[in-house]
């Protein structure tokens, strides 16, 4: 969207939002576009069973990408959880196949563990302070320490023998 474009909608919105009068063209359009439907029960039709019900679903929080070192301290250093490193890169074909893989894995245990992607490229410190020469490298972490690891691609049956040795 070109600049000027931008800017006329930010402008637009702005008189909008603060429900400003506005004493521009637009200013009919908008003040009928904020006008919200009035409804009254004597217009509804149907029963309450033809109602739709809206479902919500807690979203599971097992896999994090890394943002950058203090996030990799608090998230996963200093977790109390064990933790399983992913480190990888985008253009890293093996990468593309494991991480799915993994993070399949890592749900199934409901919490007992969690997942921390950490892509090499943007975090290249990270790599080269837990001596990641390869991608896709795998590292389980409890307590803060680094208690196993490995570099390539594995199976679900591995990796769930990976997972079940580092929760223990």
């Amino acid at each position: 969207m070109p600049m000027a474009q931008r800017l006329l909608l930010r402008r637009f919105l702005a008189s909008v939002v603060s429900r400003k009068p506005s004493h521009s063209r637009w200013a009919p359009l908008a003040s009928r576009a904020l006008q919200t439907p009035q409804l009254s029960l004597s217009n509804l039709t149907g029963t309450p069973s033809q109602a739709r019900s809206l479902y919500t679903t807690q979203v599971c929080t097992t896999t994090f990408n890394i943002q950058d070192g203090p996030d990799f301290q608090d998230r996963v250093v200093n977790s109390e959880t064990p933790v399983v490193v992913d480190f990888h890169a985008q253009w890293c074909g093996p990468c593309k196949i494991l991480g799915p893989r993994l993070e399949k894995v890592v749900a199934k245990q409901h919490g007992k563990v969690v997942m921390a992607k950490v892509d090499i490229d943007d975090h290249t410190d990270l790599a080269i302070e837990y001596e990641v020469s390869a991608v896709p490298t795998v590292l389980a972490i409890k307590n803060g320490d680094v208690v196993d690891k490995f570099v390539g691609i594995k199976d679900e049956d591995q990796l769930e023998a990976f997972l079940k040795k580092l929760i223990g």
